[in-house]
């Protein structure tokens, strides 16, 4: 088995699945019933992208464990998402902005992924593209609305941005994994997705009226497995009937 490409793909596979999770507790709740079906929808698209990573992740570990048992029964410490992925939704800004700065993280990354070699993770990466441009577009667009929106818009949104913005410095997590991969497998080189998303980023935040937060607050431990207290609380709601009623069938 291949540890470094798997442990790869399962961090690919964990962002979308967490976030995916956090979005769909959206369902019912949106603010306006077109957002409702919004946030369902990426949701949606999360978990496709996420159950595609697992089954791959599934046949580099020789079918030991499944899609779903990678996805519903690892313990915390097993996860590889980003600490920024698991943070609660909030208000509806809170989650814009959580959103907003992931999905300008992962369209760059997952350009620069479909000229991968490995042919599976290239692949997957060409469709997941597609739904996160559209993901993208949307964020982008909501920032935008809701920091040059109305005074209780703007600083609320802001609030958001001050808030999550000590997790992005994760998004450009290298270690080993990444140093033994790279050139075997041309996998995107995250100092130059960083660029791209800063640029990107600027530009929304720029016309939206917000400012970037002046800190260097800088938080980490998701892709090591050290995780904050609400990932726990998402596991126990998501892995509950797979741990409650072993080997399940629908």
């Amino acid at each position: 088995m291949n540890k470094e490409l798997f442990e790869y793909v399962l961090r690919v596979g964990d962002d979308s699945l967490i976030l995916g999770q956090r979005l769909s507790e959206w369902c019912g709740h949106g603010p306006i019933l077109e957002e409702d079906i919004a946030l369902t929808n990426i949701a949606l698209d999360l978990i496709g992208q996420a159950t595609n990573l697992f089954e791959y992740a599934s046949q580099i570990e020789g079918g030991k464990r499944s899609a779903d048992q990678l996805a519903f029964l690892r313990f915390d410490r097993e996860y590889r998402n980003l600490l920024l992925v698991e943070q609660p939704n909030g208000d509806f800004g809170d989650t814009i902005m959580r959103q907003f700065l992931f999905d300008a993280f992962r369209k760059p990354f997952f350009e620069r992924l479909t000229f991968c070699t490995d042919m599976q993770l290239s692949g997957i990466a060409e469709k997941s593209l597609k739904e996160t441009k559209y993901h993208l577009k949307h964020s982008s667009e909501w920032v935008i609305r809701l920091g040059d929106g109305t005074e209780e818009s703007h600083n609320r949104i802001q609030n958001s941005l001050d808030s999550l913005w000590r997790y992005t410095d994760e998004l450009f997590f290298e270690n080993d994994v990444d140093a033994s991969l790279l050139n075997e497998y041309h996998l995107p080189i995250l100092s130059d997705v960083k660029q791209e998303w800063i640029k990107n980023v600027e530009n929304v935040l720029n016309e939206a009226t917000l400012t970037i937060p002046n800190n260097n607050w800088q938080f980490k431990g998701g892709r090591e497995g050290l995780h904050s207290e609400h990932l726990g609380k998402i596991l126990a709601e998501m892995q509950y009937m797979q741990r409650a009623y072993p080997n399940m069938e629908w």
